[in-house]
């Protein structure tokens, strides 16, 4: 049953963000931007985790759990560590997932032979 909850919400997510393209004036950047807020906000009101706990990863891949997981790195940092933390705790909380995209997208890039558009 994680499969199919993982799989339904975040087609879900990804359809909503599709709607987004379609249909509004947004662009992309903007679309990532609104879900990593999102993702944020609501892990502020304790509303996101609960929602992770019952999704899996169709909830903590899109990039509203990397909003989350932001939410929680900074609050944890901040009863840890004080006022710093607020600057410090999104970078640990996140290390690994950001070196991991830059890592393989590297070499991803060396692979392949990546071409800019005209």
């Amino acid at each position: 049953m994680d499969y199919i909850n993982a799989f339904w919400v975040g087609g879900i997510i990804c359809a909503l963000v599709q709607i987004l393209l379609d249909r509004t004036k947004l662009m992309p950047g903007r679309i990532m931007v609104l879900l990593v807020c999102t993702g944020a906000v609501l892990g502020a009101f304790q509303i996101y985790q609960p929602f992770q706990d019952f999704a899996g990863a169709g909830a903590s891949v899109p990039l509203a759990g990397f909003g989350n997981l932001l939410w929680k790195g900074v609050k944890e940092a901040v009863d840890k560590e004080g006022f710093i933390g607020i600057f410090m705790g999104g970078f640990k909380a996140s290390a690994v997932g950001i070196s991991a995209a830059l890592i393989f997208g590297y070499l991803a890039s060396l692979i392949f032979s990546p071409k800019m558009k005209k």
